[in-house]
């Protein structure tokens, strides 16, 4: 019997600890972000491999299938773009009709081969942006500040254009030792600096830090923002990293210090991105994604003018990685489910924008996120909604009967509570389990809503690099009591929920073998965390098996792929990543330590080689 017969089915691996990814791993070489390779990126993807046919074998059943049973098997069959055949290699040759001799790839000893790993939440053009200006490593402010120097200095035509608006992502004040929010006055104390318009995102997206000509530029502005800061202080000093809404206040005394949260980047003249560069910063995501053995993505955020992007590329067959794309929707706007149709998998599977994506709160990192009871460590704010509760209970019943999936950014309590009350609401007008909503990120559940989404039949869609981020400052944010409904993986699945793993970058890492390692450990890169050695809150770590199954079958059954993306069967594309050892198996302190030897998709390897 061949080991595809035998239905080997692999055990769930103990969960051991350690490592994840240094913050100079996340440092981004300008030149090597800004050059891709013209053919792979511009060349046409209508008819990859169509005569191809070989079997890739391993050293043993090294193999993971990622079928129902978690079969493992020693060798694949590619015909053209897709899984023919899987088992030993003598019975693949048995069952071939072809009388033609069968060429045979083997990966190196201790190698494995998964199906292509799929990033469940990202956002593809801010990464691109992101990739210019390391600010993320920024150690304090005057380091990132400088930075930014070495940025315009370094681009003559931006340094010789006083004009030219400097954009970039990633500054992190939580991990900052001054204790506040930067201000306008920290980037035009540089003489570089003075006198341009800077606009750079925080790290988690939901606040924007200017420079003092940006703020000349939109004033008067207003004294509030409906889901949103304008962060102010009452004496010209930075407030510090916690918001205080009693610093936040209206009055003409208060003092704008050059940072906008949440809907309050609204008033920010961001410019228009031209195809260029949105040509760029696809192609500097692309590559780094093929890279670090990504076979699809979902980007959790496209405007209008992005999705016209991609439908273009996708039209002219000029898409070289697969992608699931989510149309914002925000207040205010006109609903618009029932004149824009859903967009279902192309013919060749490369894309597909059937659902809506709404912002529903904000973030926990600046305070934002919407909870039950007021923070902990500001009792003066619970938080806010962007998306008022009124909004989210009339569009998403619209949504879900006009045919699209609905996935609704939510991290606080209170906003992860707000959109299961809506989905519930639509159970009369339509099988709300069978539309697959997400709720992207799921943060911060109580008891009763975590069960309540496994009842509904919600994905969670769920970024672990986050827990080892927010682990060192999360209880001191929200208490000892609500700290265990944050991150709860566990109790999720337990519920009946499915969980996606994703990294939400440029947010964290791309890399999802630290999703991996931070999902079965819930450790930092050199193995601590604020509970020891064996993990933050252990009892919600994942196994190896849930991991691996989170990134690839379930993060296609996310996406309404699942027939033909996520696993090795047999009838499925021929998408498939070689690691340079099996992480099912080997300590996870040498998780990180593996590499990538080959990204493939439709059967060609476009990162790598086999």
């Amino acid at each position: 019997m061949s080991s595809l017969d035998k239905k080997l089915v692999h055990s769930r691996i103990a969960l051991p600890r350690r490592r994840l990814v240094t913050p100079l791993a996340r440092v981004s070489l300008l030149l090597l972000a800004l050059v891709f390779s013209t053919l792979l990126f511009f060349g046409d993807f209508s008819n990859p491999a169509d005569s191809t046919t070989y079997a890739i074998c391993s050293h043993g059943s090294n193999v993971y299938i990622v079928d129902a049973l978690n079969s493992r098997t020693p060798c694949i069959l590619v015909v053209g773009s897709f899984i023919s055949d899987v088992g030993d290699l003598d019975s693949i040759q048995r069952r071939r009709k072809s009388t033609a001799p069968l060429e045979v790839k083997y990966i190196p000893d201790g190698a494995m081969i998964v199906p292509g790993i799929s990033e469940s939440h990202a956002h593809i053009m801010h990464y691109g942006l992101y990739r210019q200006i390391p600010l993320e490593v920024g150690r304090n402010i005057s380091e990132t500040v400088s930075f930014v120097e070495n940025y315009i200095v370094s681009n003559p035509d931006i340094y010789n254009n006083m004009s030219k608006v400097i954009e970039g992502w990633g500054w992190d004040h939580t991990a900052w030792p001054e204790s506040r929010f930067p201000t306008s006055a920290d980037l035009d104390a540089s003489p570089v600096i003075r006198g341009r318009s800077v606009m750079l995102r925080s790290k988690d997206g939901h606040g924007t830090w200017v420079s003092g000509r940006v703020l000349q530029e939109i004033r008067p502005l207003p004294h509030a923002v409906e889901g949103g800061v304008i962060v102010r202080d009452k004496k010209g000093k930075p407030i510090g990293k916690s918001l205080d809404r009693s610093l936040l206040g209206i009055t003409l005394t208060t003092h704008v210090i050059g940072v906008f949260l949440d809907n309050a980047q609204d008033l920010l003249p961001i410019p228009e991105p031209t195809d260029e560069d949105y040509e760029r910063r696809f192609s500097t995501t692309v590559q780094s994604a093929l890279a670090n053995g990504l076979t699809s993505i979902h980007d959790a955020k496209l405007d209008f003018r992005q999705l016209d992007f991609f439908k273009r590329k996708a039209a002219a067959r000029k898409l070289p990685i697969r992608l699931y794309g989510m149309t914002n929707y925000d207040e205010g706007e006109e609903y618009w489910g029932n004149i824009t149709k859903p967009q279902i998998l192309s013919d060749d599977h490369r894309f597909s924008a059937r659902s809506v994506k709404i912002v529903g709160d904000g973030s926990m990192r600046t305070g934002g996120a919407a909870l039950y009871e007021p923070y902990t460590d500001n009792p003066n704010t619970n938080g806010f909604m962007r998306v008022s509760e009124a909004t989210i209970n009339r569009v998403i019943p619209l949504f879900l009967r006009d045919g699209w999936q609905v996935n609704v950014h939510a991290i606080g309590d209170r906003a992860n509570g707000i959109v299961l009350d809506a989905l519930e609401s639509a159970f009369e007008d339509v099988d709300v389990a069978a539309m697959r909503p997400r709720l992207e990120h799921a943060q911060i559940m109580t008891k009763a809503d975590t069960q309540r989404a496994g009842k509904i039949g919600v994905i969670a869609s769920v970024q672990p690099t986050h827990v080892i981020d927010d682990m060192w400052y999360a209880e001191e944010r929200i208490g000892p009591k609500r700290i265990k409904g944050l991150y709860a993986f566990r109790s999720l699945l337990n519920s009946g929920a499915r969980i996606t793993l994703g990294s939400d970058f440029p947010v964290e890492t791309m890399n999802p073998l630290a999703g991996f390692y931070a999902a079965i450990t819930r450790l930092s890169l050199d193995g601590r965390s604020p509970h020891g050695p064996g993990g933050w809150f252990p009892e919600q770590r994942l196994t190896r098996l849930e991991a691996l199954r989170g990134m690839t079958i379930d993060p296609a059954y996310a996406s309404f792929s699942e027939s033909i993306l996520g696993s090795l069967e047999p009838g499925k594309r021929a998408d498939f990543v070689v690691l340079s050892q099996n992480i099912m198996t080997v300590p996870v302190s040498e998780i990180m330590n593996t590499t990538f030897l080959a990204t493939v998709i439709d059967g060609i390897a476009v990162h790598g080689e086999i």
